[in-house]
């Protein structure tokens, strides 16, 4: 390993190195503030090109790559042998300088472990929770602490080990008698002698041999003893036997077999936005699930899936310590992408293992659908997490205020309403309004729309059109609105409550901000159908998926050069994020409706006798167009308004409709 070289500190990105003073050998660079805080830790194969490309012109850089870049003042690097080396070292400075812009997984709880002190003379079972212990044997995590407490309970008759606090052991080697496990046959009692430390470590080893997934031997070699005690007329002990063998089956149905070739693996699958990435582990021990794990993490740079996997590889498994390796870390890992350095994360873990360690990708077959379990954990995981946050009142108003402040608006924008436009290449154009008021969603308040001019229209022109008439139904709702009469307390106001339902009526309420999925020139559209109708006083602003930019419009009515970047810890960033992803959702919903019951329509147009009330109808009662193909004559022809002969007038049109989707496929070129 090389000494360092270091970049003088000097104003943003001045300070970048010549690039022929940057060797070519793999290393691991540390990017340091004006304070000289390492903000970045990353490693490369080659210094040169790695740290070249932070260097190229801002505007090409991911929006919080060029944060990182124009924070830091300066950079130095450290010259390794091998990439193996480069992935120990990056580990190390990560845990030693915590920078702020590398990706830290944190659990999204706390799990419990199972614990073993095989350092103690007399070892302990127990259950806990948090950090690792030296000297200290784990098994999990698992997902509930009650479960595994259960597990061992049922275990212990058959491996009586010591499971009780050292308090309760010295007591009890003290007045001479056992505690209440031991006089019910679940601890083979050491404080009082009955075993002597070899005899209670060989159940110690055994316990922990079963709790590692070697289970098999154990219950072979109970019922080979079971067996002969029964032919040997000794009763009593082969009743003994027999409900241990009951206990072993009873702690392994816990346990769900998931794998049947009963292999080691742990199954990681991720699910991301823009901002957050969620991810989830399955410990999978003799093909059965041995523990579950989930951590939440900021994202904090560019990166794509297999970016975050190598980030996770290396802060999972890099602080193994080398007595734990062997149960740690297992002989295959399956992830959604392979990271962009596998080789040299199987060769690092091969070496800390001490034997071959594969990371793949599942293709098919048990583990593929075992990882797609995987991913939905993940998915509900982030979910939950972005739920528990957005429910906040503190955070929800300190969002507010933050898009108030940024965009700078009069007030916080208590109503906040968001458009999409959806479509598949210019067909069934549609839209969609989703309405969040003080940081939460009001689904009642949600609006459709389908887009009149299908032809000649574009994002663009859509936008146009959905912000016009949404707004054009606020005037018009304004208009036939009653004065209230004069009331010292209240005074007068538009009746925004229709008088005939008692409910508020549609479109009368005007948001504090309109916000649309897009860039600049989205919001330039809704800016534009705002001024046609004379509406002065109700911001816009646009959200690019890309970068997360805000687009806002100027003083002069026109859309501004430059967006604005809401820090990436921002809640009010966070909030426009979520208002913008369930305009998205609501209007991929919608589209994907709309195009149901056009196909429905088109495959049953020429059905005789068969009307457009009638396809309607049909519709209604199966919901899609799958439903209706899987349905029988019989089911068709109880529809309301369709007999026998129609039904199977429709059931042949299906049919050779899915004749001709098959021909199509078959045709269409690999």
């Amino acid at each position: 390993m090389h000494l360092r070289r270091l970049a003088h500190v000097s104003p943003a990105l001045s300070y970048r190195p010549e690039p022929g003073s940057i060797p070519t050998q793999p290393g691991v660079y540390r990017f340091r503030d004006a304070k000289g805080r390492v903000v970045y830790v990353g490693k490369a194969k080659n210094l040169r090109s790695r740290l070249s490309s932070y260097f190229q012109d801002i505007g090409n850089l991911h929006q919080r790559t060029a944060t990182m870049v124009t924070t830091a003042r300066s950079v130095e690097w450290t010259v390794v042998k091998t990439e193996v080396e480069a992935l120990q070292l990056e580990y190390s400075w990560i845990k030693e300088y915590d920078p702020r812009f590398n990706v830290k997984y944190r659990d999204d709880k706390s799990y419990p472990w199972l614990a073993v002190t095989v350092s103690e003379e007399f070892p302990r079972v127990m259950v806990g929770r948090g950090a690792k212990r030296k000297g200290t044997r784990y098994f999990g995590p698992y997902g509930h602490a009650w479960a595994i407490r259960e597990t061992v309970d049922i275990l212990l008759r058959v491996f009586p080990m010591r499971s009780c606090s050292n308090g309760v052991f010295k007591r009890s080697g003290q007045i001479g008698r056992p505690c209440l496990l031991g006089y019910i046959d679940k601890c083979a009692a050491p404080c009082v002698g009955n075993v002597s430390p070899d005899e209670h470590r060989e159940i110690v080893e055994d316990f922990c041999d079963f709790m590692a997934g070697r289970t098999k031997q154990f219950t072979k070699r109970i019922e080979q003893e079971m067996y002969a005690a029964s032919d040997a007329l000794d009763f009593e002990k082969a009743a003994r036997l027999r409900d241990d063998l009951g206990a072993m089956n009873k702690a392994l149905e816990k346990q769900a077999v998931v794998l049947s070739d009963g292999s080691d693996a742990d199954v990681i699958a991720l699910a991301e936005d823009p901002l957050e990435v969620a991810v989830q582990v399955f410990y999978v021990r003799g093909g059965r699930i041995r523990g579950q794990r989930g951590w939440v993490a900021d994202r904090t740079d560019d990166g794509d899936t297999s970016a975050l996997v190598e980030d996770f590889l290396l802060q999972l498994y890099a602080g193994v310590a080398p007595e734990d390796a062997r149960d740690a870390v297992p002989r295959e890992i399956l992830v959604p992408e392979l990271p962009p350095e596998s080789a040299t994360f199987e060769q690092l873990l091969s070496d800390l293992r001490g034997s071959r360690v594969e990371i793949r990708v599942p293709q098919r077959g048990d583990k593929k659908a075992l990882q797609e379990t995987v991913g939905r954990n993940a998915t509900e995981s982030l979910v939950l997490h972005k739920t528990r946050r957005a429910s906040d009142l503190t955070t929800r108003n300190r969002a507010l205020a933050e898009i108030a402040e940024a965009l700078e608006l009069d007030e916080a924008p208590l109503r906040i309403e968001c458009y999409d436009v959806s479509h598949m290449q210019g067909t069934e154009i549609v839209a969609s309004m989703v309405v969040f008021e003080d940081g939460l969603s009001r689904k009642g308040e949600y609006r459709r729309f389908v887009i009149r001019d299908q032809e000649g229209s574009d994002d663009v022109a859509a936008m146009h059109e959905v912000i016009t008439r949404r707004f054009k139904r606020l005037l018009d709702e304004q208009a036939r609105s009653e004065l209230k009469p004069g009331d010292p307390e209240t005074g007068s106001g538009p009746m925004l409550i229709d008088p005939d339902t008692g409910r508020p009526r549609k479109f009368a309420y005007a948001p504090g901000l309109v916000v649309v999925d897009g860039g600049a020139p989205q919001v330039a559209a809704a800016q534009r159908a705002l001024d046609e109708l004379g509406i002065d006083d109700i911001p816009v602003c646009g959200l690019a998926k890309r970068l997360e930019e805000v687009w806002v419009v100027g003083p002069d009515g026109r859309v501004a050069e430059d967006p604005v970047i809401l820090p990436r810890t921002s809640e009010g960033l966070y909030l426009l994020q979520r208002v913008r992803d369930e305009a998205h959702r609501f209007a991929i919903a919608h589209h994907r409706n709309r195009r149901s019951k056009s196909m429905v329509e088109s495959v049953l147009d020429g059905v005789p006798g068969l009307g457009e009330v009638r396809r309607k109808t049909l519709l209604r009662h199966f919901g899609s167009l799958r439903k209706l193909r899987a349905a029988t004559v019989e089911e068709i022809a109880a529809v309301p308004g369709v007999g026998p002969r129609t039904a199977q007038s429709i059931k042949d049109a299906l049919a050779q409709d899915d004749t001709g989707a098959a021909g199509r496929r078959k045709a269409a070129p690999q």
